[in-house]
């Protein structure tokens, strides 16, 4: 269709990318009858299809993240975007790929973690993955929307090579999966509402990265008719407001904007309906946001809860494991404690919808979030997977006499206990929720062997860390968490999550915070993460890319041949241990002095799995002219500088197994 030729006229062009307001979805756009134009459903979350029923209750994207595992990831991906397609959804709203910037911004669990390059390549395989199934998937929220604290009001602040190099750099990589729709935010950038930013809009996302899709609001987040449109903004959400339709109407005839500039909004929106074939054979939208009990019955989950639980034991961390009191095997008595061991609610009104002051906690809440009808929680997954000769007692509350009743009573105690954050408020600080400080270090008086599990949307502080002799980092599992759990506790699931965030001593070590003034300065500038941590010599608790294993492993023969326009650079790895189990073998790279970037940056990750004994080679490709650039403002332009880098894999940030050099 030729949306210059008359086959549509300036008031339905203008409608495209007009929001109704109401409709069955969480965003609208108005039908074009004559032409067989449905209109759009627009509808959240990154996570799951939200306020519905007869879907899966998916698992956090930090913890995808945890994985760093592409396969799982993309599985992932899949069964999200083929319930997107049964439900008749043309628009997902995700994946998140803001950065975790501070440590307690409430969404931090939408997103990927705090390092570009792990973000970028989980978002564009959560992108690759809806989008195989014709939904045009949402990179948002773009850009520097890393907190929720004046989220609506606030600008945030950063040059254009720290723009560049860390924030869009997920953005980036959205671009070149092909994904069809980018959301602005609602914070200004430098001084100017995102969804009204000619700079970042026009300038970055069109120009330098070729953006060919549609930019839609978020929601609310428009601020101008005209002076969006020309900015680069297509669809205003979730409408109708002062400043679209009609408002354009006027704008077109006073002058302001140009017939061009609104034929050129509506075919991008087209133009990613028909290349997504939504022209073709599409479902009927099968969901109703305004009362979700009304929708058609429509049962999209298939077997994905087998993909969710496998996430959630792959993305399990096993941050501590002395005396190897982990797996529990041939264990006469086991403690559960802790309210996050139990019982909680995730359907309409529930922890989805606000933060839950009881029981486990598998998902933030807000738009991120989805229903769960089948929840399998802590006490149940553990009980139902446990030896028929373990006996088991539980305290299913954070009452410090019960548990230290329960604890003094059995070999092994686990306790959970959690924090939780979601859409419209950072958390205030770093400690565990509900008290559970206080149970750590109250059990720890009556048991020596205690393994605590935490349910967590980020980093939390851990001031009892030398009393217990083992924790999970679990994050935050959704529906199959009891399960997921259960298979890593007693060893069915040899743990290989490795943390896609810096975990620090104390709360000062972090370069920076949720800010509760304004301006919001990113001053740290490319120091994001681990980054800041290794370039100011700050000792993480427990740092970037960690976790332990039931097994050991070994690196050796490192290898680095440069190939022109890649650089080859692979490694040895050995399984050394009793146990099968996977690896996580991650390289960094140090850049020339002169190009003043941080001491090592992420540019390369692999997941292998190995028996005991077996040793495999693993090779990194890296794009010299994308991966070993940096941003120079001046000349606007990417830069490949001449000089010695340095070459570092290993099993984490900190933990480098093998060094060698590169001259480029």
């Amino acid at each position: 269709m030729d949306v210059s030729s008359g086959q549509l006229d300036l008031y339905e062009k203008v409608a495209l990318g007009t929001g109704t307001g109401s409709g069955l979805c969480i965003g609208n756009t108005a039908a074009i009858t004559r032409i067989n134009w449905p209109g759009l459903c627009l509808q959240d979350s990154p996570l799951a299809v939200r306020v519905a029923y007869n879907v899966t209750g998916g698992i956090a994207s930090i913890n995808t993240a945890a994985t760093f595992d592409r396969n799982l990831a993309l599985r992932r991906a899949h069964d999200i975007g083929s319930e997107f397609r049964g439900k008749g959804i043309n628009v997902q709203l995700g994946p998140d790929i803001n950065l975790a910037r501070v440590p307690e911004a409430g969404r931090n669990w939408e997103g990927f973690g705090e390092d570009p390059y792990l973000t970028g390549i989980m978002g564009q395989l959560a992108i690759q993955g809806v989008q195989d199934y014709g939904v045009i998937a949402t990179a948002k929220h773009y850009i520097l929307n890393e907190q929720e604290t004046d989220r609506l009001t606030g600008t945030s602040n950063a040059d254009d090579r720290t723009i560049h190099e860390v924030y869009a750099w997920p953005f980036a990589r959205a671009i070149e999966a092909d994904v069809g729709s980018v959301m602005c935010s609602y914070n200004q950038v430098n001084g100017v509402y995102g969804c009204e930013n000619k700079d970042i809009l026009n300038r970055i996302l069109r120009q330098e990265m070729n953006f060919q899709g549609f930019v839609q609001s978020d929601w609310g987040s428009t601020h101008s008719g005209a002076k969006s449109l020309l900015a680069g903004l297509d669809m205003d959400m979730p409408g109708p407001d002062t400043f679209w339709g009609a408002s354009l109407l006027a704008s077109l005839q006073n002058g302001l904007v140009t017939q061009r500039n609104i034929d050129t909004m509506a075919a991008r929106i087209l133009a990613t309906w028909y290349k997504f074939g939504q022209d073709q054979n599409y479902p009927l939208v099968g969901v109703n946001s305004q009362d979700p009990q009304r929708a058609p019955f429509i049962d999209v989950q298939d077997s994905h809860k087998k993909t969710i639980r496998e996430i959630g034991a792959a993305s399990a961390i096993l941050l501590r494991n002395l005396d190897a009191v982990l797996p529990l095997s041939n264990v006469a008595s086991l403690g559960i404690i802790g309210t996050d061991a139990g019982a909680a609610f995730y359907g309409p009104g529930g922890c989805t919808e606000g933060p839950c002051d009881t029981g486990t906690i598998a998902a933030g809440w807000g738009s991120g979030g989805s229903y769960f009808f089948d929840l399998v929680t802590p006490i149940q997954g553990i009980t139902s997977r446990a030896n028929k000769s373990t006996r088991i007692k539980s305290s299913l509350s954070n009452s410090l006499l019960s548990a230290v009743q329960v604890a003094g009573a059995v070999d092994v105690a686990v306790v959970f206990v959690n924090a939780d954050s979601g859409e419209g408020s950072d958390r205030f600080n770093l400690s565990l929720w509900n008290g559970g400080d206080d149970l750590i270090n109250a059990v720890a008086q009556v048991n020596q062997n205690i393994v605590v599990v935490i349910h967590t949307p980020g980093a939390v502080l851990m001031p009892w860390v030398d009393k217990v002799k083992g924790i999970i980092n679990a994050g935050l599992p959704g529906e199959e968490t009891g399960n997921s759990i259960a298979d890593v506790l007693f060893g069915d699931i040899n743990p290989s999550g490795r943390l896609p965030y810096t975990i620090a001593r104390k709360s000062s070590d972090y370069a920076a915070h949720a800010s509760i003034t304004q301006p919001v300065n990113y001053s740290e500038g490319l120091l994001i993460g681990y980054r800041w941590f290794d370039a100011k010599n700050i000792t993480p608790l427990f740092e970037f890319g960690y976790g332990l294993s039931y097994t050991s492993f070994n690196y050796s023969n490192l290898s680095i041949q440069n190939e022109g326009k890649t650089i080859t650079i692979s490694a040895s790895i050995t399984n050394t241990g009793g146990t099968g189990g996977a690896e996580v073998p991650q390289l960094y790279i140090g850049f020339p002095q002169s190009a003043e970037e941080p001491p090592k940056i992420l540019r390369g990750f692999e997941k292998i799995m190995l028996n005991p004994g077996q040793m495999s080679n693993v090779s990194f490709l890296v794009n010299i002219s994308k991966e070993l650039s940096v941003w120079d403002t001046p000349s606007r332009t990417w830069k490949v500088l001449s000089g010695h880098y340095g070459v570092y894999i290993g099993a984490s940030s900190r933990d480098i197994r093998l060094y060698g050099t590169l001259q480029i």
